[in-house]
């Protein structure tokens, strides 16, 4: 005898329209890091296809005991795209049932992303930067510049970002958004090294490349500050990621896997992961002149964290499309 099974289909809107909030995604993923520091999560280094340069594809699957929750997103990120009026970042996010294995739901993972990923840096800079941090520096005003502030604003007393990008419409535009938005005094800056400098908190958020073009050099970043390279080690010169004195990453096993082909190739020593940090097996800030960094890679964790937040709440309140399987 078969039973007919629907999987619920969330389209980017859908996602969108449930009302998930980042504080609770922030506390998401800090319980599911917890499971993550206790060796509990499965979650293989995530294989990726590239048919252009700097681009990707990857499969990223993840099951989170503490959180019943299992699945894998296939996202991209092509950097050309936003030329073409397209997201850098796309993909879909599969959930499923941990008891039968059965798909749940599919959704799109673009707003999913965004989140989780500013989410995380706020999980680390718990941990890492000085809780009266209050000026935040961005390099890179896409989607991870908004979200990462939007995320840092939880819990931390922001009064001021300064904002860097190559694009001088890009900053402009990200300044009337994130003023308008969440209150906050954003100051656009015309040189990189004022988005670094006299910061307590630095966000390097431009693509992720595998040769980087090293922008931020020694003596730019403050002691005392932190820094979150969302794009990797991108934006910084060897010589300014050695003057760190914690290095960390959200999960070790991918970032040795980033070195194996070819990224993070002169990095210093890691001193923990953000699982070590949120249990306690590591400290984490220890003096106000500390220089700590976190390179988080964007891990199925963060996504499968927050995608059942998203899919209970569509239930919740009866959105999405019901597919038959």
């Amino acid at each position: 005898m078969t039973t007919k099974h629907q999987l619920l289909y969330l389209s980017r809107a859908d996602v969108e329209a449930v009302g998930v909030e980042m504080p609770e995604i922030i506390q998401a993923l800090e319980e599911a890091f917890v499971q993550h520091g206790q060796g509990r999560v499965e979650m293989p280094p995530k294989p990726g296809v590239h048919s252009r340069p700097d681009s990707f594809i990857h499969a990223m699957p993840c099951y989170i005991p503490g959180l019943e929750a299992i699945g894998m997103k296939w996202v991209s990120g092509y950097p050309a795209n936003p030329e073409r009026g397209l997201p850098y970042i796309t993909g879909l996010i599969i959930l499923n049932d941990a008891d039968t294995g059965l798909p749940l739901a599919v959704m799109d993972c673009t707003w999913i992303t965004a989140k989780r990923t500013g989410a995380a840096t706020a999980l680390a800079a718990k941990y890492l930067a000085r809780p009266d941090s209050q000026i935040v520096g961005v390099l890179g005003c896409g989607v991870q510049g908004r979200s990462n502030v939007e995320a840092l604003r939880v819990l931390f007393p922001l009064r001021r970002v300064r904002a860097y990008d190559h694009k001088l419409q890009n900053a402009l535009r990200y300044a009337s958004e994130v003023e308008e938005k969440w209150g906050i005094e954003v100051e656009v800056v015309s040189e990189p090294r004022q988005a670094v400098s006299g910061c307590d908190i630095v966000v390097t958020a431009g693509p992720i490349l595998r040769t980087p073009h090293a922008t931020i050099k020694a003596g730019w970043l403050d002691p005392g500050a932190f820094a979150s390279l969302v794009d990797f080690d991108s934006y910084w010169d060897r010589a300014a990621l050695h003057e760190l004195d914690k290095f960390c990453t959200d999960d070790i096993p991918q970032l040795r896997h980033y070195q194996e082909v070819g990224y993070f190739q002169d990095i210093p020593p890691i001193y923990a992961s953000l699982g070590e940090l949120v249990t306690g097996q590591k400290p984490g800030r220890e003096s106000r002149t500390e220089r700590t960094a976190t390179a988080n890679l964007g891990l199925a964790l963060d996504d499968m964290a927050t995608a059942p937040l998203v899919y209970r709440r569509a239930l919740e309140r009866g959105i999405g499309t019901w597919l038959p399987l």
